[in-house]
């Protein structure tokens, strides 16, 4: 499905990607793991078309992406999640709901896109004429994910999906991306709560300085010792 051939992503002179290749099947929900600076929110920006490769490739069903306007990954099936949710706040949530469904493909069944939206997140059912702004952060995320959902992605990334929030709402936001990702979305998840990342992922990959230093099944990962060390706190 999706495939990163030895990409390559700088800010400026500094680079922030270094030959970075990595693969996502259909339906797989993958993960990327690794510390603060490591490049991980870099890596799904570029994705999803946001930041220019400057090596490299990306390409989705075998199309080559890595020149593609950045609207164009959109109807390519690519929906991104951004880290910090980036609601339009003074809008309500349907609104914010309905934005994310200007791709041609998505504007025809935009009502029963909303319906199915509001079945993932009841939560939202009541607060749906509410603006963004006033809802809590967990609710808040469900819009951000639902408004990504509107777009009707093949492939759907998740840019930190537990920051901020309550351990409570973590665990429930986690068992939705299960449940999207068993209703056909394949899912690209980063996310600092490696724990939680390693325990819903089918495979894994870690970031480390740009580069990727270890990839494989999630249990394969959490028996070596770098990672129980450096981020799992164990000794």
């Amino acid at each position: 499905m999706l495939e990163l051939d030895r990409i390559q992503v700088s800010y400026g002179a500094a680079p922030a990607l270094w030959e970075v290749s990595l693969a996502i099947g259909a339906g797989e929900l993958v993960c990327v793991v690794g510390p603060n600076g490591a490049g991980k929110t870099t890596l799904i920006n570029a994705i999803a078309g946001l930041n220019r490769v400057r090596n490299g490739r990306i390409t989705m069903d075998g199309r080559d992406l890595t020149s593609l306007a950045p609207h164009c990954y959109c109807d390519e099936g690519i929906a991104i999640v951004p880290e910090s949710r980036r609601l339009f706040t003074g809008m309500t949530v349907l609104e914010n709901l309905e934005l994310g469904s200007y791709r041609l493909a998505a504007r025809p069944g935009r009502a029963q896109s909303v319906e199915r939206v509001l079945n993932v997140f009841p939560a939202l059912r009541e607060r749906l004429h509410a603006a963004a702004g006033t809802l809590s952060g967990g609710q808040q995320q469900m819009v951000a994910i639902g408004r990504a959902l509107m777009a009707k992605p093949r492939l759907l990334l998740l840019d930190e999906p537990s920051l901020g929030l309550a351990p409570s709402i973590v665990l429930e936001m986690f068992e939705v991306i299960r449940d999207i990702n068993a209703g056909g979305v394949a899912v690209l998840l980063v996310e600092q709560n490696v724990a939680m990342a390693l325990e819903v992922a089918t495979r894994a990959y870690v970031l480390e300085e740009g580069r990727i230093a270890g990839e494989g099944a999630p249990s394969a990962l959490l028996a070596t010792p770098h990672i129980r060390r450096a981020y799992l706190g164990e000794r």
